[in-house]
């Protein structure tokens, strides 16, 4: 009788353990994309990457590949700009990271700089009055990116540490062609206040080098093989750190080891906007996605369709587009580190909000700047941004930056790192600085998500980050355009001081029809916004880096 009972209990557990093995499989091949999947050619059945260069996208490809999840694709990737587009990153910069991973959760991870303890009291006394390219070790914030990775790594990584610096480490050590969009900025190193930096990039002779030319960054190599064997603290806390500090120290900027020993990574859940049929999901302040979403909020409630975009409608469409970037600009100085601010920000996201500022925009009329509640600001330029989507159904928008072009163009001869000017993002949207405060943004790497569909968008360009990413949801979403259409569309940009800058290509007659409707224009300066985004629809992956760099996606 015993023998039978045992028997019994033994079958009920070999079943129930079948039961559960099943179950398992189930969920597994669930959260996995179908590799048999039938997609078009242009697009990808199981991963992909866009970054600003095809070499970067498929390094973090090829960590798909290997089994990464999105976030060790979208690290290698960064890793890998830093050195095709040291202009616009780098490990002395910092970055905000938009996860979200495969049950659907979404969190942030903001590495963004941070204010020195010893800062100038009066450094905000020296920003410009108009935009220009700010340079100079005073505007130094403390370095948060390698601090980010390694939070990121620690939350989401699935291949070793190191495994994400190698492809980079071998660019940089073995050496490369400078890529277009780099051979561009090479000619702002021409000064005699970039003496470092511009023997960086200069040949024996003492001539700057130009697309094409090969350049080997050695100390760099070596300083990422560190933080690759040793890990983030080597950069923080180690001989790297002494040595950046000293460099910076050397060339004038107050940044103390205390200041790197110190700085901390926030993580917090993405806040939550309903776009239609989709759930937005974007960083808070001091990152700029507020500001995206009451632009996307303001337009939504005129039930845009294709037809906007009609001979009849199109001035009407812009007009208002226009508009609400006015009064969008009138709230960038409410947008500041909670940390070191009181003010509720979180009601601008809301649909009454944007209802409110809709009554305010007239379909025939624009205004004095007064109207808009405007306070003068600098606008920025600069940045990367890296989208992926992985195997596992995660997804990752990071943007990352130095700020303006070479950041500070102070170069640590030591180390290899370029720093950042990330302190000159206060002028005009702060009369006082506090240490530790990190400086508002207008980044915001977002994901969208429906039943159907996952989009993973961000943009570079500073304050034509917002305008980037706005303009190709608006053309994809409302308007039926191809991603690739959408992300190529032209832009217009509203400055600081209100007035409309258009992409060459942009419809004449609507900009006559602007001017005539009394919006001041201004030619469009040689600075863009670049969008990259990877798009998931019915298991089949569009991946789009914007032209406008050079861009080009990577997948599988």
């Amino acid at each position: 009788m015993a023998r039978s009972k045992a028997r019994v209990y033994t079958c009920c557990a070999l079943m129930l353990l079948c039961v559960i093995a099943v179950i398992v499989i189930i969920c597994v091949l669930v959260g996995r994309k179908s590799s048999q999947v039938l997609c078009p050619n242009d697009t990808f059945s199981s991963a992909a990457v866009a970054a600003d260069t095809k070499i970067c996208s498929e390094i973090g490809r090829d960590m798909l590949r290997r089994g990464g999840s999105a976030v060790d694709g979208a690290i290698a990737a960064l890793l890998c700009t830093s050195v095709m587009n040291p202009q616009s990153m780098g490990i002395g910069g910092g970055s905000i990271f938009t996860v979200m991973d495969s049950s659907g959760k979404v969190k942030i991870i903001n590495s963004r700089e941070t204010v020195p303890k010893n800062v100038k009291s009066n450094l905000l006394q020296s920003c410009p009055r108009t935009f220009q390219l700010i340079s100079g070790p005073q505007w130094i914030g403390v370095p948060g990116e390698i601090r980010g990775y390694e939070e990121a790594h620690k939350l989401y990584g699935k291949l070793p540490w190191s495994d994400l610096f190698e492809p980079t480490i071998r660019l940089a050590r073995d050496g490369f062609p400078i890529p277009k969009i780099l051979g561009r900025y090479i000619v702002h190193l021409d000064t005699n206040r970039t003496q470092s930096l511009k023997k960086l990039y200069s040949d024996e002779d003492g001539n700057l080098l130009k697309t094409g030319d090969f350049v080997k960054l050695e100390k760099l190599a070596n300083t990422l093989k560190t933080i690759a064997t040793r890990g983030a603290d080597a950069f923080y806390t180690g001989r790297i750190a002494e040595d950046l500090i000293s460099d910076i120290q050397e060339a004038g900027g107050t940044l103390t080891a205390q200041d790197l020993a110190g700085y901390r990574v926030t993580v917090t859940d993405a806040w939550k906007v309903p776009l239609g049929e989709y759930q937005m999901f974007i960083p808070p302040p001091p990152a700029g996605g507020i500001l995206l979403s009451l632009i996307l909020n303001i337009m939504k409630g005129y039930d845009l369709k294709p037809a906007a975009l009609s001979a009849e409608q199109k001035t009407l469409t812009y007009h208002r587009y226009v508009e609400a970037f006015k009064f969008t600009n009138g709230l960038k100085k409410q947008i500041r580190d909670p940390k070191f601010s009181s003010e509720d920000v979180k009601k601008f996201t809301e649909e009454s909000f944007a209802n409110y500022i809709r009554s305010l925009i007239g379909n025939e009329q624009t205004h004095e700047s007064q109207y808009y509640n405007m306070t003068s600001y600098v606008d920025g330029m600069g940045t990367t941004h890296v989208s992926v989507l992985d195997q596992y159904g995660s997804a990752v928008s990071v943007t990352s930056t130095i700020n303006h072009i070479f950041g500070s163009k102070v170069f640590s001869p030591n180390t290899g790192v370029i720093l950042n000017n990330e302190l000159s993002d206060f002028c005009g949207r702060a009369d006082n600085i506090f240490p530790g405060e990190q400086p508002p943004s207008s980044m915001a790497p977002t994901v969208l998500k429906s039943e159907s569909r996952t989009l993973v968008i961000g943009a570079s360009g500073g304050g034509r980050i917002t305008t980037g990413i706005a303009s190709a949801l608006m053309n994809h979403l409302w308007f039926g355009k191809s991603l690739e259409e959408a992300i190529a569309a032209p832009v217009v940009f509203v400055t600081s001081d209100n007035a409309a800058q258009f992409e060459s290509e942009f419809d004449q007659d609507v900009i006559q029809a602007l001017k005539d409707l009394g919006h001041k224009q201004e030619a469009q300066s040689a600075f863009y916004s670049v969008v990259n985004a990877v798009e998931e629809v019915d298991g089949c992956i569009c991946a789009v880096s914007d032209a406008r760099k050079h861009g080009a996606a990577a997948g599988y």
